[in-house]
C-alpha cells in the first residue's frame, strides 16, 4: 500500500508533550499503512528521544532521527528529506 501521508514532528525538549501529541495523531481515522510518522528529535537535553524511540517501538509507522540542535527549520527540512508521502503536514509538539 502507497504511503499518502508524511507526518513531520520536530522534536526539542518537550518530553511532557511528546506522547499526547503522537497519540493524538495514532488516533486519527487513517488506517496506519497509508501514513507515517516521522519524529526528527532536534538535540533535545530532556527525555524526549527516550520517549520517542519507545513511541517507534509501540507503532509500526513511526520513523525517528536526531540532529544536533538546528532549530524548526532544520528539523522540518530533515524530515522533508526522509518523506515518503504524496502530502506532507507538519505536527508541532
Amino acid at each position: 500500500m502507497n504511503i499518502n501521508l508524511s507526518v513531520i514532528v520536530p522534536v526539542y525538549n518537550v518530553e511532557e508533550y511528546l506522547e499526547k501529541c503522537i497519540e493524538s495523531i495514532e488516533q486519527q481515522d487513517i488506517p496506519y499503512e497509508e501514513y507515517e510518522v516521522i519524529i526528527v528529535n532536534d538535540g533535545s537535553v530532556d527525555r524526549s528521544l527516550q520517549i520517542a524511540e519507545q513511541l517507534e517501538t509501540r507503532y509500526k509507522n513511526i520513523e525517528v532521527y536526531s540532529q544536533p540542535n538546528g532549530g524548526l527549520s532544520a528539523a522540518r527540512n530533515k524530515g522533508l528529506k526522509y518523506a515518503k508521502g504524496k502530502y506532507v503536514w507538519f505536527v508541532d509538539s
